[in-house]
Parts: structure tokens; C-alpha cells; sequence
């Protein structure tokens, strides 16, 4: 016998281990005995033989070549039973035809269970890329992130000095350019290497933080920064498990963008209100500016998507960010706008429950009114025991 077929024997017996293949194999056997021996039965162990090999090859689909060998050894041993009943005239000679048709739904099976292995194969080779391309893409932004900050830092301080030195009026609004332009490369630095770092276990440190008193700290940081009407609309006493300083940048970031698409006098209103669902709540910052066209809402929390506004110019990593953070907080981020309306962004994030942070649930909405307050006025917060 040539040193190839022995090698293909060999690769059959590696390719069908075990005591089931074995079990396989005894039944092959009893079903040719029962063949010859039960000559007027002998479609029960003919079928018997085919139905449990193409059961025992559908447990692990094994290699083609000696699958095929397999296969041939099966087509010869049937029809050398089944012909010994045509030769003693217990059975019709059209009998021996089931012997191709059967081997040819099984090839057919075959074939199938090769094309559905390669196809899953595809799949996870595409998925695994997928993960290398992101995982690269990832070290990729930290990296430069990283690289970008000491020159901008240190280009930034030399414009700074240099803009003190300058007399002239001419120079002086040049060097301004340039320093509010490293600013902006440097908010685009720290945004992307945060965006970056969303993907990491240790991305957010969180604790109890109540969002009513997050949100009077936060307007009060930005009224003085832009002549809008700031307001404070219903502010629900409520508890999440949160990381303080992302959380905060998520919120500044929003409001970055409510002053970019505002003109002055015009309203920016921060709420803190339960969700339909109880178990998360909503931070609102409604303004009352320029609004979104329909079209740009789909892809608005995209990376770099700055909208088809040419009048103000933001990194495109804002929105981006407050995606990041709220999904790190196992929340999500939605937006309600139309152009010429304004718009309306909801931090939604989840509570912690009242066990946890010490407090008393809050009123049901139907029990409390949700009046918008100036924040221009002073505002007393709700008395909690």
C-alpha cells in the first residue's frame, strides 16, 4: 500500500477517537450482519448505518479527506450486503440505487457543515481583527495624547509670555490667535486621550454623588463665563454611583456645546429629573439656540462630527466624550432637537438605590410641581432629611 493512503488511514483514526466513534463502528457492523441476516428487513439497519453516521459526523465535523475514505468504506460494505440479498432474491435489484442517494445527501451534508466551520471561521478571524484594529486604534490616541501634551504646554506658556511683551495692537490680536488655537489643541488632546481611556476597567473611581447639588456647583461655575440666561429647572433629589470628575466634564461638555449653538440672552436650562424608568435619572441641558437639523442627529455623538454650523468651531470631541462617560456609568446619552428650537441632551445614568446613599425615595412626580428657577436668583434646595 503506497506511504500516502497509510498516512490517510492515519489521519482517519486521528480524525475519529473516542468510545462514541468506536460505538459508531460497532453499530456499522451489527447493521451489515442485520443486512444479510434479516434479508426482508434490511431497510431498518440500512438506514440505521447512514442515520447515525451522519448524527456522529455532525457532533465534530472532522477533516474532508478522511471523512471521504470513511465515506467510500460505507458506500462499498452497504452495497455489498444489500447485492448479497439481490443475489439470494429477497430484494429487488433497484435497491442497490439508495447506496449513491444516500451517500450524496450525506456529501451534501458535508459540504455544508465545511462552508458553515469556514464561514465561522471568517466570522471570528473578522471579529478578532476588528478587536486589534480598536485595541491599536486605542494605544494609538493614548500615545499621542500623551506626546501632544508637553509641546502644546509648553508652546502655550511661551505665547502667554510673549503676548504680555507685545505692544503692538497688530502682534498682540495675532498672539491671541495663536493662544486661543493651542488652548483648543489642548482641550482635543485631553479629550481624546479621556475617550481612549473609556475603554479601560479603571476608566471611572466612582462614589454617592448627589446630581441636585452637582448641578446648582455646576451653573454657578458657568454663569459668570456667558451671557445666557442660566436657569435651574426641577431638580429631583437623587443619589448615583458615579465618578465625580468625569461626570463633570460629561455635564461641562454639554454646556460647552449649548454656549456654542447660543447667542446672548438666550436660555440654558440644567434639570435633574427621574426617568421613566425608575431606576435611572436624567440630567437635562436645554438651550434655547440654534437647534440641530434632523439629519445630523444620527451621527452627532460621533467623533470629530462638528454639524454643518460654520459660525463656531468646537474640537468634535465633546459630545463624543459625554457618550464615553455615560456608557462607562452603564448609561446612555440622548438628544430631542429641531432647527431653529433649540435642543435638549439627557445624561441618563442609573440610581443608587436609596438603601445605599441614605436617603428617602423622592416624591412621586404627581406630587411634586417642576417650576424653572433663574439662577440669577437665590435658590433654596429642597430640605431632605
Amino acid at each position: 500500500m503506497p506511504a500516502t493512503r497509510l498516512s490517510d488511514l492515519a489521519a482517519t483514526f486521528r480524525d475519529w477517537p473516542g468510545w462514541l466513534d468506536l460505538a459508531w463502528i460497532g453499530l456499522w457492523i451489527l447493521g451489515l450482519v442485520g443486512i444479510v441476516v434479516f434479508e426482508r428487513w434490511e431497510a431498518i439497519p440500512f438506514h440505521l448505518i447512514w442515520v447515525t453516521f451522519a448524527l456522529f459526523y455532525s457532533f465534530r465535523i472532522r477533516r474532508t479527506k478522511p471523512t471521504m475514505w470513511v465515506l467510500a468504506a460505507m458506500i462499498v460494505t452497504t452495497f455489498a450486503a444489500i447485492l448479497v440479498d439481490v443475489l439470494r432474491g429477497a430484494q429487488p435489484a433497484d435497491e442497490l440505487t439508495e447506496v449513491p442517494l444516500m451517500a450524496a445527501m450525506f456529501w451534501v451534508m458535508m459540504w455544508h457543515g465545511h462552508r458553515r466551520l469556514a464561514a465561522n471561521a471568517e466570522r471570528v478571524r473578522v471579529s478578532e481583527e476588528n478587536e486589534r484594529l480598536l485595541a491599536s486604534q486605542r494605544r494609538f490616541l493614548q500615545d499621542a495624547s500623551h506626546q501632544l501634551r508637553t509641546p502644546i504646554t509648553i508652546a502655550l506658556g511661551h505665547s502667554e509670555m510673549l503676548a504680555r511683551s507685545l505692544a503692538d495692537q497688530q502682534d498682540k490680536r495675532d498672539i491671541h490667535v495663536i493662544v486661543g488655537e493651542l488652548n483648543r489643541l489642548r482641550l482635543l488632546s485631553d479629550r481624546l486621550l479621556l475617550i481612549a481611556a473609556s475603554e479601560n476597567p479603571d476608566f471611572l473611581h466612582p462614589e454617592p454623588v448627589a446630581l441636585d447639588r452637582l448641578t446648582m456647583e455646576v451653573i454657578r461655575r458657568w454663569r459668570p463665563t456667558a451671557d445666557r440666561r442660566w436657569q435651574l429647572g426641577r431638580l429631583d433629589p437623587v443619589v448615583v454611583n458615579a465618578d465625580r470628575e468625569r461626570l463633570s466634564l460629561a455635564v461641562d461638555a454639554l454646556l460647552e456645546n449649548a454656549t456654542q449653538h447660543t447667542s446672548a440672552g438666550d436660555m440654558i436650562r440644567l434639570s435633574v429629573a427621574r426617568d421613566v424608568n425608575p431606576d435611572f435619572v436624567r440630567m437635562i441641558v436645554e438651550d434655547g439656540g440654534s437647534g440641530i437639523p434632523a439629519s445630523e442627529l444620527a451621527t452627532i455623538f460621533e467623533r470629530f462630527a462638528t454639524g454643518s454650523s460654520t459660525e463656531r468651531r468646537g474640537t468634535g470631541l465633546g459630545l463624543a466624550l459625554v457618550r464615553a462617560v455615560a456608557r462607562g456609568h452603564g448609561g446612555e446619552v440622548r438628544v430631542r432637537s429641531s432647527a431653529g428650537r433649540g435642543s435638549a441632551f439627557e445624561l441618563v445614568l442609573p440610581v443608587l438605590p436609596a438603601a445605599d446613599n441614605g436617603q428617602q425615595a423622592p416624591p412621586s412626580a404627581d406630587a411634586k410641581t417642576s417650576t424653572a428657577r433663574s439662577a440669577d436668583a437665590p435658590y433654596m434646595p429642597t430640605s431632605r432629611r
